[in-house]
């Protein structure tokens, strides 16, 4: 049922764990392959080993901020990291990141001689740039694409990042590099938080800020790039449940990353996001992920599409929540009012926002055209 291909992967489920902390050895791996992903990714690997600041990771309930930069394992050890996760049946994605496309053609070709399944270009690294990042210049991540894809013989990827004006250009470029696939996206740079009383950031510098913060976010740049350019598509960020994967399927990923909710739920959260993703299967009636991929991206609209006739909130008959009055104090519009089970809507005043039928916890109200 959840079978799929991900840049001619053959994949026994789309769930594919990316490059992180979670994934900085051999071991570390094998863990995410004995909890059901169908593939993991290594943190990425550089030419000469960096050493981190401590500490370098902060997280909330919403996600995470992480200043780890890249493996602090020399590259020809990775071999042997590698073929703990083969014998084991696993696939494994070699992650690389350098400053020059030949420099990231060498690595490449050193992990495709480990045993790596397939490549992943790390190019933007939230916590060492400002906005500035080469993942926003096409020119140059063609370039790049176009070194690794003549390097090896096996499917290349690139790990696109939020931070540029256009990602369908950059998409576009790394097909006509001869890219397989793009990954989407990149942990985004920013700072999780203040600690009010030691006037002290949650971490001493900017960082990468995943987990729920950017799934939204995730989720625009994968239908952006489904929309507009005929390549596979790995979804990334803010994925913690078997609904979070099946989002990003619905606006055309092929297969989904998954790694702050690993970090702060464990391993066993990939056995649950595979679980949930059967149970609504099931239950919808579906027996494939082709029968869902993209199913979303048909009701997805430009602004200029989007109607402008007048709509307005109706009340169905499903009982209240005890007390609740969100629709009642929440309407910009003074438009609602209720008595007892009765939840009356001036239509006169109803600007058809759309607002209440989110902040209803019982799904009474629905917007009617």
């Amino acid at each position: 049922m959840l079978k799929t291909e991900f840049m001619g992967l053959q994949l026994k489920n789309p769930i594919v764990v990316a490059a992180g902390p979670w994934s900085h050895d051999g071991h570390s791996m094998l863990k995410s392959i004995e909890a059901g992903a169908a593939a993991v990714v290594t943190e990425s690997v550089v030419s000469d080993t960096l050493y981190d600041v401590r500490p370098y990771i902060a997280c909330d309930s919403m996600g995470a901020q992480n200043i780890r930069m890249y493996s602090d394992i020399q590259v020809e050890e990775w071999e042997k990291e590698i073929d703990l996760v083969n014998e084991a049946g696993g696939v494994v994605i070699g992650s690389v990141s350098a400053q020059t496309p030949s420099e990231l053609g060498y690595l490449a070709n050193k992990l495709e001689k480990f045993g790596c399944s397939a490549i992943e270009l790390s190019v933007s690294n939230p916590a060492m740039e400002a906005l500035e990042v080469v993942a926003s210049h096409a020119d140059v991540i063609f370039d790049m694409t176009r070194e690794v894809v003549s390097a090896v013989d096996i499917p290349v990827t690139v790990k696109l990042s939020q931070n540029t004006t256009n990602i369908s250009k950059v998409a576009k470029a790394v097909k006509a590099a001869g890219g397989s696939g793009v990954s989407a996206i990149n942990s985004v740079r920013g700072i999780i938080g203040v600690d009010l009383e030691n006037a002290v950031p949650a971490l001493n510098t900017y960082g990468g800020i995943s987990g729920e913060y950017i799934r939204p976010m995730g989720l625009a740049s994968v239908a952006t790039i489904a929309q507009s350019v005929d390549i596979p598509v790995c979804g990334v960020g803010g994925i913690s449940s078997g609904r979070n994967a099946l989002e990003y399927i619905m606006l055309g990923a092929s297969a989904v990353q998954v790694g702050t909710a690993v970090m702060t739920d464990g391993y066993e959260v990939i056995s649950d996001i595979l679980e949930d993703m059967t149970d609504w299967m099931n239950k919808h009636g579906y027996d494939s992920l082709d029968q869902i991929r993209g199913k979303a991206l048909s009701n997805m609209k430009s602004f200029d599409e989007m109607k402008f006739e007048p709509a307005v909130s109706t009340a169905s008959s499903i009982p209240c929540e005890s007390k609740c009055e969100k629709c009642v104090n929440l309407c910009s519009y003074h438009a609602i009012s209720r008595m007892g089970e009765i939840v009356d809507i001036n239509k006169n005043s109803c600007n058809g926002c759309g607002f209440c039928v989110y902040v209803c916890p019982t799904g009474k109200l629905k917007l009617d055209w």
